[in-house]
């Protein structure tokens, strides 16, 4: 081998990911947690394969022609203008496979996009740069902010290791808890700039914009937890604003929002309290 090749092969090596890489590797679509993200995977995996069928009818016709009616056999060129019947022919068959695919790509459009009959209405506000989730008919709210392990181990001449931090800049101190097998619904927005909500395994990502509520709705079968980000460019902290939804079963997660409700201080006594501070404040001056 030529010291050339030799400098070639060692490149290429060198450029190619460790095993630990591959592994986190996939070659296709994967097919997500919710039953939206399964009826994309498998629109996906439907198109696909009409394609590679396409591809292998086109290439085959066109590599057994240039091998068959080369010219060192003796092919002659035909002498026809035009065949009608061939352009009609291949008018329609595009035409039909066209109507095929958008059939069913106009059937998870559309589903994608009816929210009616949730289960759990969540309101999300994008902030720069975190996240307020707010029960709508539950009276919990509260805000997401990244982890602090993260955000220790992410500011500059920290000294720690980012890969001793579990789920680095994908953690945070209050994720979004919803129940296992129910529709819910997102209502989307923003307060400052825009943001976006995105969760891969969901299937679902739409934009937070300021005066203007997006919906999504996903229906998580399998209890766990599900990491996102933000995935529109928002300033400075872009990459530090993670998305974070845990799964739960509905006992516990009705159990959670008992929880929830019983912690949250009611607006009665905080003003209550905030009145008894304002008149001591007064009698100080």
């Amino acid at each position: 081998m030529s010291k050339t090749l030799k400098l070639a092969a060692i490149a290429l090596a060198a450029s190619l990911p460790c095993n630990a890489a591959f592994a986190a590797w996939t070659l296709n679509m994967t097919t997500g947690v919710t039953e939206l993200s399964r009826d994309i995977h498998g629109l996906h995996m439907m198109v696909l394969w009409i394609c590679v069928a396409i591809a292998v009818a086109v290439f085959g016709a066109m590599i057994y022609s240039l091998v068959k009616f080369r010219h060192s056999q003796g092919a002659v060129a035909a002498q026809f203008d035009h065949s009608t019947k061939v352009e009609v022919v291949w008018t329609i068959i595009p035409i039909a496979i066209l109507v095929f695919m958008a059939v069913p790509a106009a059937e998870t459009l559309v589903k994608i996009e009816d929210t009616r009959n949730s289960d759990l209405t969540v309101k999300v506000t994008g902030y720069q740069w975190k996240w307020h989730y707010d029960y709508m008919d539950q009276g919990v709210n509260f805000y997401s902010t990244l982890a602090r392990t993260s955000n220790e181990a992410r500011q500059l001449h920290s000294g720690i290791d980012p890969n001793t931090v579990d789920n680095y800049l994908l953690e945070v101190d209050h994720p979004l808890v919803v129940p296992a097998g129910k529709k819910v619904r997102i209502l989307l927005t923003a307060a400052d700039v825009i943001h976006a909500w995105w969760v891969p395994q969901f299937g679902m990502k739409k934009d937070a914009i300021p005066g203007y509520i997006n919906q999504l709705w996903f229906k998580a079968d399998t209890p766990g937890t599900y990491r996102g980000q933000c995935a529109e460019l928002c300033g400075r902290d872009h990459a530090f604003m993670p998305v974070v939804v845990e799964v739960k079963s509905e006992e516990d997660f009705n159990n959670w929002i008992r929880t929830q409700q019983q912690n949250a201080q009611p607006v009665s006594q905080v003003a209550s309290v905030q009145g008894a501070a304002n008149t001591t404040l007064a009698k100080a001056e």
